[in-house]
């Protein structure tokens, strides 16, 4: 019997086989996420999402605009992903002059601590804490929008924010939406928990004032501690599963090693249970809080101990480095080995604020009367650091330090505005003023950024001022600032042109 014919078999069809209206309409059930991953598989897919039809949905969506393509140009040739590309960047340099602007009204004293994240906005004046939903504020869906958290009985030193599924064993399993857990120290010698307005723990050991909290919660899921440093001298872990309003049970471990106050600490950025902490007499330990007990005093678990010259005013990990700001310099240690690496800024005659992109090499320090922008490659062989800018225009001291992929944000107490700088070349994009009035006297006292979003404090005579501004909608960008003061840039030499 002679074979029966077949039939050729149809090829399979891929996803680079759609053109791209298909893939247009696929990614339009798609987030900004995936369509970057989609773009970062195979070059087919990335020149598919980065199709005009995909992103001028996003810019729709994410802007409620529609796409201005008389400005295509501006993307570098990205057509509308370009453009997309730019806006996003421009918002986050603060590069409009009209952001949506809200003023809220405080006691007139000191701003201690200030945090922005999302939604709300947290501040803390004395003893208290008060809490702004700005989303029920805008929206006018309550009028039960700011809250007093006032357990404490003396000035809170630090104020933190933990994810509420990072601490499920505080709270049974209620992790619902993005929400987040508020910690506050303070010089009554406490340590609380706030979710929702309420004090959920209040932590007791430190014999004398809590100075500091771990910028991160260290340990695995599941066993999480808090770190918190004292004026005794002393670090303690505090685990979050404890059972007891009062967290009788909550003290882990107790580190004894420092003689003075420990006013800074960070967890390491290369291994989540190596806890950094920094006395007042510029001494820095590292502890492995891994293999701390309840059942002993811990000395053992220091791993690395190291010193810097001056008063410590900052530090900032990332991977295995460690930059201390202190004195009147930046130095860089190894944390597997502490060993100093480098001394990446010296800032003269001193510094007065620090902060750090470690993941684009980038550092800024504050001085008085201006701040300087540092590459830390370019000083790795130089035994006298120079800047790359520097950012002059201000009065007095620079205090106040923001620093992101994006942008700097610097300011201080005899400043009535903060300036915005671009953190590639150091060049301003914007001057904000802190309040309603340009009146002496009335400088930034604190502030905090969050992506599009900034909240600046002052205070003076009978009055106090939080300026919250939102950059997110802004359309109208910033041509030529008055009075613009000076930034010194330089632009390293390449090889070629050392030759010549």
């Amino acid at each position: 019997m002679a074979e029966q014919s077949r039939s050729p078999a149809t090829p399979a069809t891929t996803i680079t086989d759609l053109n791209e209206d298909c893939i247009a309409h696929c990614a339009g059930h798609l987030s900004l996420g995936d369509v970057c991953n989609m773009a970062m598989t195979s070059s087919a897919l990335k020149r598919l999402a980065y199709s005009d039809s995909i992103w001028q949905r996003f810019f729709r969506e994410h802007w409620h605009l529609e796409l201005p393509w008389h400005s295509s140009g501006n993307g570098g040739g990205g057509g509308a992903r370009g453009v997309y590309m730019v806006r996003h960047a421009a918002l986050r340099q603060f590069k409009f002059v009209d952001p949506f602007v809200l003023d809220f009204d405080a006691h007139a004293k000191p701003f201690d601590q200030l945090l922005l994240h999302k939604n709300h906005l947290f501040y803390s004046q004395g003893s208290r804490v008060e809490v702004i939903d700005l989303d029920g504020c805008l929206k006018r869906t309550t009028t039960d929008f700011f809250h007093s958290l006032c357990y404490h009985k003396a000035r809170i030193t630090c104020m933190r924010l933990f994810p509420l599924n990072e601490m499920t064993s505080v709270f049974r399993g209620d992790t619902q939406g993005e929400q987040n857990v508020l910690v506050t120290s303070s010089c009554d010698h406490s340590i609380r928990l706030w979710w929702k307005g309420s004090s959920l723990r209040c932590f007791r050991g430190h014999n004398g004032p809590v100075l500091s909290l771990s910028n991160k919660l260290l340990g695995e899921d599941g066993s999480k501690v808090l770190a918190s440093g004292g004026e005794d001298g002393t670090v303690r872990l505090w685990s979050l599963g404890s059972s007891g309003k009062r967290g009788q049970r909550a003290l882990k471990a107790t580190f004894y090693g420092h003689e003075k106050p420990v006013n800074l600490m960070s967890v390491a950025g290369h291994k989540t249970s190596l806890l950094v902490t920094i006395s007042r007499d510029s001494k820095v330990r590292v502890w492995d809080t891994g293999t701390a007990t309840s059942s002993a005093v811990r000395t053992s678990c220091c791993v690395g101990m190291a010193s810097v010259p001056g008063t410590p005013l900052n530090m900032k990990c990332h991977e295995s480095l460690l930059y201390v700001a202190a004195g009147s310099s930046v130095a860089a240690f190894d944390l597997r080995t502490m060993q100093k690496v480098i001394t990446a800024a010296v800032h003269q005659p001193k510094l007065c604020s620090f902060d750090a992109v470690p993941s684009k090499y980038l550092i800024c320090t504050g001085g008085n009367g201006r701040a300087m922008l540092w590459d830390v490659r370019r000083n790795q062989e130089s035994l006298k650091p120079e800047p790359i800018a520097e950012l002059d225009g201000h009065c007095g001291q620079v205090t106040l330090l923001h620093m992101d992929p994006y942008k700097i944000v610097t300011g201080g107490p005899d400043n009535a505005y903060v300036n915005v700088w671009e953190v590639d070349t150091g060049v301003q994009t914007n001057s904000l003023l802190c309040s309603s009035t340009d009146d002496a006297g009335s400088g930034c006292d604190a502030m905090a950024v969050d992506g599009c979003r900034i909240t600046t404090a002052s205070y003076y005579e009978d009055l106090g001022v939080l300026r919250f501004r939102d950059f997110n909608h802004a359309t109208n960008p910033v041509t030529k600032l008055e009075n613009e003061p000076s930034s010194k840039f330089w632009i390293s030499m390449s090889d070629d042109d050392r030759d010549d």
